[in-house]
């Protein structure tokens, strides 16, 4: 896979302000682009700087860019193609875990763990795997999910929790975070035991470890675990970020089929229609058989009220 040439980088008011300078000095053709400062175009790159401080780069030109301006100029460092000497930890041997599904009202809970070595990860940065709330394409998060399965070494463990399943896990449990934390302890125990490698990366979902970790009490190998916040920035994470959002949308594609009917993500108003159009059209054990009917949108749906509550008993759990 090609190397990849779209990149986002946080900025601030200031350095967006710069950044415009420099672009407009270099003779850049500007253009007006929603909830944006500006865009700005030239040869093989287009920049946009968004007003929330995001400042995306996409084109051929995008890394020459970011080497010979954006970082000496404009962020007044330089990372990009020095990630395995700055941060040689993301390139150790490890496994990555993270969740997809927890905050749509339709579909499973999906949780992903992934083992990479080194030589796994630094193919990986240099194809361009990240989190997968930044791949936009669903043709490009499953490339990107059949990369990371065939990838030498590589070793995926997914738990599915389908509706039914996971509702009456929810209701025994209490709250979505005890359910994660079930599933990431699951995912956790069956790669460090299939590989022997005890380093292990989390994306934090809880306010504290421990939602974790009491459910890998009596597990007897050797553990290092890191759960924190954002933790998709690791590469690892990050393939496991892709590999359960693919099986997610996956899935969600198989409700529509086997509905026949949409089936939007998130927990929207569009979303409500749907659900309000599959209560009528299938009937109530059908709708609660491809939901999560602690949120909210459930009660406002049937005029039932949630059928489980507790935590994130919401319809925006995410």
């Amino acid at each position: 896979m090609a190397e990849p040439s779209s990149f986002t980088y946080s900025l601030t008011e200031a350095q967006i302000q710069s950044l415009k300078q420099v672009l407009q000095a270099k003779g850049y053709t500007f253009r007006e682009v929603p909830y944006a400062h500006f865009g700005a175009s030239k040869n093989k790159l287009q920049i946009t700087a968004y007003q929330s401080g995001k400042c995306t780069l996409q084109g051929k030109d995008s890394r020459e860019f970011i080497e010979f301006v954006l970082e000496p100029e404009i962020l007044q460092e330089a990372s990009l193609g020095y990630e395995k000497v700055l941060k040689p930890e993301l390139f150790a041997a490890h496994i990555g875990v993270d969740e997809s599904g927890k905050g749509d009202f339709f579909g499973p809970l999906v949780t992903a763990g992934v083992y990479a070595p080194s030589e796994a990860i630094e193919e990986w940065m240099r194809s361009g795997v990240k989190d997968s709330k930044t791949v936009t394409s669903a043709k490009k998060m499953a490339e990107l999910a059949e990369l990371i399965r065939e990838t030498r070494g590589v070793r995926v463990e997914l738990i599915q929790m389908n509706n039914p399943k996971y509702n009456e896990l929810q209701k025994k449990m209490g709250s979505v975070n005890e359910v994660l934390g079930w599933c990431h302890a699951r995912v956790i125990q069956n790669l460090v035991e299939a590989t022997g490698c005890p380093k292990v990366m989390t994306d934090k979902f809880a306010k504290t470890d421990w939602t974790v970790k009491k459910y890998l009490r009596g597990f007897q190998a050797p553990l290092d675990l890191t759960q924190r916040h954002k933790a998709e920035s690791d590469p690892v994470v990050a393939a496991a970020s892709i590999v359960a959002r693919h099986a997610f949308n996956e899935a969600m594609a198989g409700l529509a089929k086997k509905l026949g009917c949409r089936v939007p993500h998130g927990a929207s108003a569009q979303v409500k229609q749907a659900a309000k159009e599959i209560l009528e059209k299938h009937g109530r054990d059908t709708l609660a058989s491809v939901t999560k009917t602690h949120f909210r949108t459930w009660a406002q749906v049937t005029g039932e009220g949630q059928l489980f509550s507790g935590e994130n008993a919401d319809e925006d759990a995410s």
